[in-house]
């Protein structure tokens, strides 16, 4: 009788494969590629049971390294050490192969075409014990626990603005800031041009998103900083750059650059 593989982390209750994974890719071809970011998801499905078999049919293409139910049950479905599909075309700081360099979270959640529910609190608290599992036993850093927006703004919208990304860091999971107060003031947004968005795209690039430097508030730098907001200044999603949103981005800059230096 074979043996059933055991999980990788102890929060998770069994292996449910997915046969969707391949090795991960080396950027320069050599030494052992370890993942250094961890990336989350809602599955944006209705049913929980058909989106663990959509990540688990060859036919889909698409996979993750662990999925957690609406109860907190958790399965895992790709070896840590395999490159799971679950991020696509993608950036962050610099990396286009951001399958290779992640770990993939699917949270079982209706999502955006559903209404965006609230995540239940059994569903959190696993989530958190699974996220805090993965970055300590592989020293993800806070500033690269992220979501599937930040590294596909404008293509992808999960795990939306209604995930608790402040009670994670305060978890010790990702990094957060608390958002300026949303005010009148100076704001920039799709048509403006010049010095000052090349800046603001400047800040955006450092932090990590992908975005050119060209000083045209255009589509995708619309997009960027609608991914910002969903992340770290929820309570307003609307891709223009207010006083609310430029502060927050400068505190959480500053905020990346302690925990690197921490």
């Amino acid at each position: 009788m074979t043996a059933q593989p055991t999980p990788d982390s102890r929060f998770a209750a069994k292996v449910f494969p997915s046969p969707n994974h391949g090795e991960r890719r080396f950027r320069d071809g050599t030494g052992e590629r370890r993942p250094d970011m961890l990336l989350l998801h809602y599955t944006g499905m209705p049913v929980a049971g058909e989106a663990l078999q959509w990540l688990c049919n060859p036919v889909s293409q698409v996979s993750s390294h662990y999925f957690v139910f609406e109860n907190g049950h958790v399965l895992q479905l790709v070896p840590e050490a395999r490159r799971a599909w679950h991020a696509g075309a993608s950036h962050w700081a610099g990396e286009t192969d951001v399958n290779s360099a992640s770990i993939g979270i699917e949270i079982a959640n209706p999502g955006h075409p559903g209404g965006l529910p609230a995540y239940p609190e059994p569903q959190i608290v696993a989530t958190l014990n699974l996220c805090r599992d993965i970055c300590e036993r592989w020293s993800i850093p806070p500033e690269r626990v992220l979501a599937h927006s930040d590294v596909a703004p404008g293509r992808k919208i999960d795990p939306g603005e209604g995930f608790p990304w402040r009670r994670f860091a305060e978890g010790g999971v990702g990094l957060w800031t608390e958002p300026a107060p949303i005010g009148g003031g100076r704001f920039f947004a799709r048509g403006d041009a010049g010095p000052p968005v090349e800046a603001l795209q400047a800040m955006f690039a450092m932090l990590g998103y992908g975005i050119a430097v060209d000083g045209q508030y255009d589509e995708r730098t619309e997009a960027v900083v609608a991914a910002f907001q969903r992340h770290w200044r929820p309570a307003k999603v609307d891709g223009v750059a207010d006083g609310s949103t430029i502060t927050t981005l400068r505190d959480l800059l500053a905020a990346t650059q302690g925990s690197r230096t921490a």
